[in-house]
């Protein structure tokens, strides 16, 4: 049985394990101002330096490999200390991969969502914004 928690607690993830929330990704077939194009992922992503929120809005290629649930579900991004521990346990949406320099992400399903992991390999510390 699932552990019950309070309105007023934090998720596990959050309370238990130290992740911390880093953006949510939000898919579009819309284009939007301000896009990147990411060609090796074949995606254009934009909101994220703008958005006080964390807010990232991705539109993919009709030629792109990346898994349609990830495509057509909006997904939550967590960042980690420690990529491969974090994963332990956890269902995979293929494979760990490296987007970009220093930094290496893994994707997972949780009930039907799709949930990022990010580990920042050259700067352990992050920001937090009051």
């Amino acid at each position: 049985m699932p552990q019950i928690r309070q309105d007023h607690e934090p998720p596990f993830v959050i309370a238990r394990r130290g992740w911390r929330y880093h953006h949510i990704g939000i898919p579009t077939t819309i284009p939007r101002p301000n896009e990147r194009y990411i060609p090796h992922l074949k995606m254009h992503v934009s909101g994220f330096e703008s958005s006080p929120y964390g807010i990232e809005w991705m539109r993919f290629d009709t030629d792109c490999n990346i898994p349609e649930i990830i495509r057509t579900i909006p997904h939550i991004a967590f960042e980690v200390d420690d990529l491969d521990s974090a994963v332990e346990g956890l269902a995979l949406i293929g494979e760990i991969s490296s987007p970009s320099d220093g930094t290496r992400v893994a994707m997972v399903i949780d009930d039907g969502a799709p949930i990022e992991l990010i580990e920042f390999l050259e700067n352990k510390t992050h920001i937090m914004y009051a």
